[in-house]
């Protein structure tokens, strides 16, 4: 099988996830239950995800995917806000998160399950973060400013995310500004401690 087969296999599986945790409740779901959805046998199943919680995964990691993408594609010298500003970022119509991510991250609030994932999604975005952070400036991954430079653009998009949902979830629709402005927001607030790519490390 492909890779490209397999996350196929993969995004397909964690969208019955989620259909099955909002009709059912996650207490109510059995690994058995999501294959059956999609039509693979439980063994298959389990040799994707460990547990029926981790099914969902896929589903959370595809606006880091982005964002790793931009912070590759900012040139040397230049602020990541300045350059999301320039490349439109904050001008999509395009929201945060879409249906079954909204309410993924609405159910993270009362299952803890769940929150273990999105919060596993992000940690392993941060090291993403700073792998990159660290290549751009010579320093190692391991160095506590790159640490908490990748932590905090890390924070930002997790909160962005999930005021998105908090703001969907009271009925104001899933932003007040558009998506791009929860995003520039966190992010404006992140880069104050988000300096410049400057290949010495400097701030």
């Amino acid at each position: 099988m492909t890779e490209r087969r397999r996350e196929a296999v993969r995004l397909e599986i964690a969208r019955a996830a989620v259909r099955l945790f909002t009709e059912k409740g996650i207490a109510g779901t059995t690994g058995d239950d999501i294959a059956q959805e999609i039509g693979v046998s439980t063994r298959t199943l389990w040799r994707y995800f460990p547990n029926k919680e981790s099914c969902v995964r896929p589903l959370l990691t595809e606006g880091l995917r982005t964002m790793a993408g931009y912070l590759r594609a900012c040139p040397p010298d230049t602020p990541l806000l300045e350059y999301l500003e320039r490349e439109r970022v904050f001008d999509h119509d395009e929201p945060l998160v879409h249906g079954p991510v909204i309410d993924l991250i609405r159910m993270t609030r009362s299952e803890p399950a769940l929150m273990a994932v999105w919060l596993e999604v992000h940690h392993s975005a941060e090291s993403v973060f700073a792998e990159i952070l660290a290549e751009r400036t010579g320093a190692s991954p391991d160095d506590l400013t790159v640490r908490l430079q990748a932590a905090t653009l890390n924070v930002a998009l997790r909160l962005a995310a999930e005021e998105q949902v908090r703001l969907s979830s009271e009925g104001r629709g899933p932003w007040t500004e558009g998506p791009g402005a929860l995003v520039r927001t966190a992010l404006t607030v992140a880069a104050r401690g988000l300096p410049a790519f400057d290949p010495q490390g400097g701030d």
